[in-house]
């Protein structure tokens, strides 16, 4: 009897299980009414937490704001700030939600999230995330690259090789939003070549060449799902996966928080690039864990996904 390869797993939380039983412990169930019912504490305890045990460990505290700002119900934070109003990580918090949730039309909206953020930083000035979730803002209401600058600044002053930053600012230099495509390649290449060895920076020109895939497909669709969406098979992008591979990947550094969505990044620059045996160890480093993005880029993504992992693993 044939056994079947368990279902693939993708979830916002990535790998981080702790993040996961949060989120869950916080899911109200059916049989109650309401969130918190029947909890003998505010439903914020659990979130400050897990928060408080990430200390300052900035990569993951990161990742997990911004999960939490996607995932949370908007009246955790709310109560939290409510009972605690001058904690730091509730105003941070608070800070990830505002900025991912109000929309750049709201201008009195806008000026009571800007407020947050920067009670945030004033609450925790050695912590990068406020002005990250500043950045976030000024990315959703469109502000120029040249004002978002020294926000990012102040993000990688306080933690000058965090991934999230970076990631953050190449976004916002993509053409699909406030930048060009020389300024994304240029930031991407600067930073992972400036980047301490076995950074995972080694891997953003990979991911700033899945922005300009992605850039190019709204473009032109037919294009960029053929060989040309990303120029793929050209020297320069062999030379950026090869840096990611031997820059970051073999160098086998301990996981980061978004570890997960490098790794489905630079397995898709491999199957894009057509190289299925080296792509072959990054799919059995990921295990189950998929993320939607890059593989929404081509049909069928889950499909797409699971073919070049079993073609992978058997070439």
């Amino acid at each position: 009897m044939l056994r079947r390869r368990p279902s693939l797993l993708i979830r916002p939380e990535l790998d981080d299980d702790t993040l996961h039983r949060t989120l869950t412990e916080l899911r109200p169930s059916p049989q109650l009414h309401g969130l918190g019912a029947g909890r003998t504490r505010p439903p914020w305890e659990t979130v400050a937490d897990l928060l408080r045990t990430t200390g300052r460990d900035w990569d993951r505290r990161a990742h997990r704001l911004a999960v939490l700002a996607r995932r949370l119900p908007a009246a955790v934070p709310q109560r939290w700030t409510a009972d605690r109003p001058d904690d730091g990580d509730a105003l941070t918090l608070r800070a990830f939600v505002e900025s991912h949730r109000t929309p750049a039309t709201d201008r009195a909206a806008v000026r009571r999230a800007e407020h947050v953020c920067l009670r945030a930083a004033e609450a925790c000035p050695e912590d990068p995330t406020p002005w990250l979730a500043l950045l976030s803002l000024m990315d959703t209401c469109a502000v120029p690259v040249k004002d978002a600058v020294p926000v990012w600044t102040e993000a990688v002053d306080r933690a000058p090789w965090l991934r999230t930053s970076y990631h953050r600012l190449l976004r916002y230099l993509s053409p699909r939003a406030h930048g060009t495509v020389p300024d994304m390649m240029d930031f991407a290449w600067q930073a992972a070549a400036r980047a301490p060895h076995g950074s995972p920076l080694a891997l953003l020109p990979v991911a700033a060449r899945v922005e300009l895939m992605a850039h190019r497909q709204g473009s032109t669709p037919v294009d960029a799902l053929g060989s040309g969406g990303g120029n793929w098979n050209e020297p320069r992008s062999a030379h950026e996966i090869d840096l990611a591979l031997k820059g970051w990947f073999d160098v086998g550094t301990a996981p980061h928080a978004e570890a997960v969505t490098d790794l489905n990044t630079l397995a898709f620059a491999l199957t894009r690039a057509h190289r299925p045996a080296e792509a072959a160890p990054v799919f059995v480093r990921l295990g189950r864990h998929m993320t939607r993005h890059p593989w929404d880029l081509l049909p069928e993504p889950q499909r797409t996904f699971t073919y070049w992992r079993e073609r992978s693993t058997h070439a």
